[in-house]
């Protein structure tokens, strides 16, 4: 076995490869940016080696720079992790002609799958199922908008060398054909260093399910089983579970068999995920081929007890597969919610900058459930604008799915961050949403369920009652703590601007049992809770709970999963002067275009003086490697353009002023 492997990854999946390696005995070599000098990764690893600067193609995009700190530290391996060069045929060839494994497929593999256009010829070649669409390369927007056409709206268009939810559009008419095969060639250029693009039908109410395959280099290849990731947004896969609510056992096997004939068509040699877009009635077609471990992979190590990292290092090695697939089975349900430094609160844009406070869910099994929290950062460290935002990946497991979820939603309360947006609420909300707990999934979920974007929920009469008792019993500690205690029995919690009478008492153990107003009796016991900390646990009726609280000044900000409220415990008659405060007026941005994220600016093509109508794209910012394009919402005349080409600008700076 080897006995020293390079990483040439970053964040979390670099430290999910250390833990595997640890448990092997198999020392680590993690090399690093400027950027990632004080990175838990560096931390954890054996030893570590700077290679360039903060940008991606000035360090961890360099084959050279990998095979020197090879060299330097006498690692005999390298695993790639995802993204940056793990789907990079020249790379892994690089390798194998200096000796060094490469702890992956093939480059041949790789180049055959890799290359999405070709791949799909292979998949057709091998009795796969394949999506209609153009194959072959597109070089102008009227040759494309000519295409579609041909093949019907909507159309998906797709760079070629793509992953990672980037470079992807659908059009559903020419005008989107044209400003979108624009948008994903440039795209593609920056991230991928390769801008060919290919269109393929847009299947209508479409599921992503994809199956895990795993071979080793003696010709051996085996399934398993699939994992279901129709939730996304743009294109970029949010929350995973394995397995599909979906398939039966028939639509499974058949799923599997061709993943299977796919990856033996390309002698294929590690783990690699082979993705279909699956219809509601279970018909399914093959998208791509990932060549590469899967950001998902988690859930599927969850439901088969398979180490994925582990096995790739063994297949690398050379060592022949130890099961078979009548040796494989399902156990229970898994699911991961991918944690991002972007705030839904405001389109989901990224939220860059210092992790000031991160609490996370104690790992391990729980009540009923498991919980595993695949992190590559810690308190302090900062998500840098230079790569993916992702701050962890939450997984929960359960017998059932139903207890997946339930797990699930309770892992993500007890996870607390500050310093930075994060989209922990809007995962908390599809936990809670009826239609997702039915299994009833679809690509466009996310765009269905949250049309108007994503503002938060209403609380349930349950959360208000955890509302309710969150805010009296902190009043209670707080009143103690401060020497006044008072002996009153009546108060008034107001949630936001709706007052709810509580009676307030005390049973022989001191618990705290609140009396709502045409509401019953509640129970509040096991607080765990003193000023200063940021989150509120105990159990409401033997239920355990927890809420994000904030203290301010004339009350405290509560969130329970997607239900965050101003909440006050006032005396009556305060209460009444409460209600009879004037709303705060909002100021008017109407005449403003802001940047909606740190970034740079790609261009702002208007000058002042000029006449913009509604739709006409004003500027366009550049961030973790998406171009985002911002359009005028009204007809206007330009009074003002605040930056230029190339300008770096932060969140709310003004680019476009109108008159």
């Amino acid at each position: 076995m080897f006995s020293k492997i390079l990483i040439a990854n970053r964040g979390e999946i670099a430290v999910r490869i250390i833990k595997t390696c640890r448990r092997m005995g198999i020392k680590t070599v993690q090399v690093y940016s400027e950027a990632d000098a004080g990175s838990l990764a560096v931390e954890m690893a054996d030893e570590a080696v700077l290679i360039g600067p903060a940008p991606a193609a000035q360090s961890y995009l360099l084959a050279d720079k990998i095979v020197e700190a090879v060299r330097q530290t006498g690692a005999q391996a390298v695993h790639p992790g995802f993204g940056f060069l793990s789907e990079n045929a020249g790379f892994a060839r690089r390798l194998r002609d200096e000796g060094i494994a490469f702890i992956g497929p093939n480059p041949e593999a790789i180049e055959a799958m890799g290359d999405k256009i070709s791949s799909k010829k292979l998949a057709a070649e091998a009795g796969v199922s394949t999506v209609p669409g153009h194959m072959g390369l597109i070089e102008t927007p009227d040759e494309a908008v000519k295409i579609a056409n041909q093949i019907g709206y909507p159309i998906m268009i797709k760079a070629s060398a793509g992953g990672g939810g980037k470079g992807i559009r659908v059009a559903h008419s020419d005008a989107d054909m044209a400003e979108g095969f624009a948008a994903v060639k440039a795209e593609a250029l920056n991230a991928f260093g390769d801008d060919r693009v290919f269109l393929e039908k847009f299947i209508i109410d479409p599921r992503h399910i994809e199956i895990q395959v795993l071979g080793d280099k003696h010709g051996h290849v085996v399934h398993l089983f699939e994992r279901e990731c129709s939730i996304q947004r743009r294109n970029q896969k949010v929350i995973e579970e394995a397995p599909s609510p979906l398939l039966d056992d028939a639509t499974r096997a058949a799923m599997g068999a061709q993943a299977v004939a796919l990856a033996q068509a390309v002698n294929y040699d590690s783990a690699g995920t082979v993705e279909f877009v699956a219809g509601q009635d279970k018909s399914f077609y093959f998208l791509e081929m990932n060549t590469r471990l899967q950001v998902e992979h988690p859930v599927t190590e969850l439901i088969t007890g398979v180490d994925l990292v582990e096995q790739m290092i063994r297949s690398a090695w050379g060592e022949k597969l130890a099961f078979e697939q009548k040796d494989l089975k399902i156990n229970g349900w898994a699911i991961e919610s991918r944690i991002y430094a972007e705030d839904p609160y405001r389109g989901f844009l990224p939220s860059i900058g210092r992790l000031v406070r991160y609490e996370q869910p104690e790992e391990g099994e729980q009540d009923g459930y498991v919980v595993r929290n695949d992190s590559g950062v810690r308190e302090g460290d900062e998500i840098s604008m230079f790569y993916d935002p992702m701050i962890a990946k939450l997984c929960a497991w359960g017998e059932t799915r139903e207890d997946a979820v339930t797990g699930m939603a309770r892992a993500l309360e007890d996870i607390h961050l500050s310093g930075l947006g994060h989209n922990v609420p809007f995962l908390a909300a599809v936990m809670d949403q009826d239609r997702f707990k039915s299994g009833e999934l679809s690509t466009s979920y996310i765009k269905d369920e949250f049309p108007d974007g994503f503002h938060g929920l209403r609380p349930t009469v349950e959360q208000e009652r955890i509302l309710i008792a969150s805010a009296l019993a902190m009043h209670e500690v707080i009143a103690e703590q401060d020497g006044d205690p008072s002996d009153r029995t009546d108060w008034i919690v107001m949630i936001d601007k709706t007052p709810h009478g509580v009676g307030l008492s005390y049973d022989e153990d001191e618990e705290m049992i609140l009396t709502l107003t045409g509401g019953g009796d509640i129970r509040l016991s096991d607080i765990d809770w003193r000023p200063g900390l940021a989150q509120f646990k105990a159990e409401l009726d033997g239920e355990a709970f927890t809420a994000e609280v904030k203290r301010v000044a004339d009350g405290f900000d509560i969130r329970h999963r997607a239900a965050r409220a101003r909440v006050r415990v006032l005396r009556p008659h305060v209460a009444e002067l409460y209600a009879r405060l004037p709303a705060k007026a909002v100021a008017d941005t109407s005449k403003l275009v802001l940047s909606p994220m740190p970034g740079l600016v790609v261009s702002i093509p208007v000058v002042v003086g000029q006449e913009v109508k509604t739709g006409e794209t004003v500027a366009i910012i550049e961030a973790m490697k998406m171009q985002n394009i911002l359009k005028a919402e009204r007809d206007g005349v330009v009074k003002a353009v605040g930056a230029k080409d190339g300008d770096p600008v932060a969140a709310d700076d003004v680019l476009v002023e109108f008159g």
